[in-house]
């Protein structure tokens, strides 16, 4: 069961990450449809998320819900919901703590889930 994330919402997870995350550089809240609900800059994040995530899966065989990539210049986190919810995205400065972004990334999509509810049968809210 994927749910329905409002923008406000993900306005509002966007505000909190920047808040939250000392080594954060952007961020972004994506919807389960690749619909980019809110970003703290514009990244393009959409198509980019939608191909994270298939690789992951692809290369996990199977759902994968956490994605943590580091290159010299800096980190990307990503992490998503079961069953196709909405992911939450951020890139950030080279030796953030892993462990502390994905926990962030978290609590945001379990608020966010939280807020939204279910979506309803057929479609979006």
């Amino acid at each position: 069961m994927s749910t329905a994330v409002s923008p406000d919402g993900a306005r509002s997870a966007v505000e909190k990450l920047r808040d939250i995350c000392a080594d954060l550089r952007s961020c972004a809240i994506v919807g389960a449809d690749g619909e980019v609900l809110a970003m703290s800059s514009e990244n393009g994040w959409g198509a980019p998320v939608e191909q994270l995530w298939r690789a992951a899966d692809e290369a996990g065989g199977g759902e994968v819900l956490q994605v943590h990539v580091a290159t010299g210049g800096g980190e990307l986190f990503a992490a998503r919901s079961h069953e196709g919810g909405a992911t939450a995205v951020a890139t950030t400065n080279r030796f953030a703590l892993a462990s502390l972004m994905f926990c962030d990334l978290r609590a945001v999509l379990r608020d966010l889930e939280l807020v939204a509810g279910p979506a309803p049968e057929g479609g979006d809210r």
